[in-house]
């Protein structure tokens, strides 16, 4: 038997590394959070984390192919949203 084991993908990353995962830094994902503007998240003990298919979903919302295209969404940026 060989001690090699397969690597473990993560699927819930800490802010930091979510932050990352996204290109922003971590105080704004922190700011989206506290806004509601940001992706979706779960709080574990004391703990936030986020799903990286929630990263994707949200970034998704903002996909464009020209300047013109209306896209899927908005992605509002990290303040609070008057409505």
């Amino acid at each position: 038997m060989s001690d090699m084991h397969t690597p473990i993908s993560p699927r819930y990353l800490k802010t930091p590394d979510a932050a990352l995962h996204l290109g922003l830094s971590s105080r704004t994902l922190e700011k989206h959070r506290c806004f509601g503007t940001g992706p979706e998240y779960r709080k574990l003990g004391g703990r936030i984390v986020y799903a990286i298919a929630d990263l994707d979903a949200w970034a998704e919302i903002g996909r464009k192919k020209s300047t013109s295209d209306p896209g899927k969404g908005v992605v509002h940026p990290a303040r609070p949203v008057r409505r």
